[in-house]
């Protein structure tokens, strides 16, 4: 059985967001399935996934004023960076990366969504943006300028800074 299996609990109401990430659980599922002949194929479609995942929700920042520099961004940045290296070590013979990273990417993906995704998914709902067409329906809830940090109250410049006053 793999470590990860979609529910409930996962979904954010974004239909595309949910959709994307029903798809990922199932390719992760998949590497974790697959024999060593077939793990970097695997691996790779994953790779693959997760890239146009990733591009699909900074698109979806971007076009509702979260800032293109935003931890959200750089945490995609980051997670496919580390994904690609586990592709070079495997195609260079290593699959043991790659059979770790599946397993660390089943324990990330749940927080990731419960904490960034989530953040978005709210602001995408509340804006009423329409991922299929990039159409906004409350264009008057748009944030007058763009979102720092992830978009949740925990991690805007501004709160971290309020929160280092207040304790000193």
């Amino acid at each position: 059985m793999p470590t990860l299996l979609w529910s409930d609990d996962l979904a954010l109401g974004v239909p595309a967001m949910d959709a994307t990430h029903q798809e990922f659980v199932a390719l992760l599922a998949d590497v974790e399935a697959a024999d060593d002949a077939d793990v970097l194929a695997a691996w790779q479609t994953l790779v693959e996934h997760t890239q146009q995942h990733f591009d699909a929700e900074d698109r979806y920042m971007l076009a509702t004023r979260f800032a293109a520099g935003n931890c959200h961004t750089t945490h995609h940045k980051m997670v496919l960076d580390v994904m690609r290296q586990g592709l070079a070590m495997g195609q260079a013979g290593d699959l043991a990366p790659v059979r770790q990273m599946t397993r660390e990417l089943a324990t990330w993906f749940p927080q990731h969504a419960d904490s960034m995704d989530a953040a978005l998914a709210m602001h995408l709902q509340r804006i009423g943006f329409d991922p299929a067409t990039g159409t906004i329906a409350h264009a008057d809830a748009l944030p007058n300028e763009a979102i720092h940090g992830c978009g949740g109250v925990t991690c805007t410049p501004e709160d971290v800074t309020s929160r280092e006053t207040a304790t000193t």
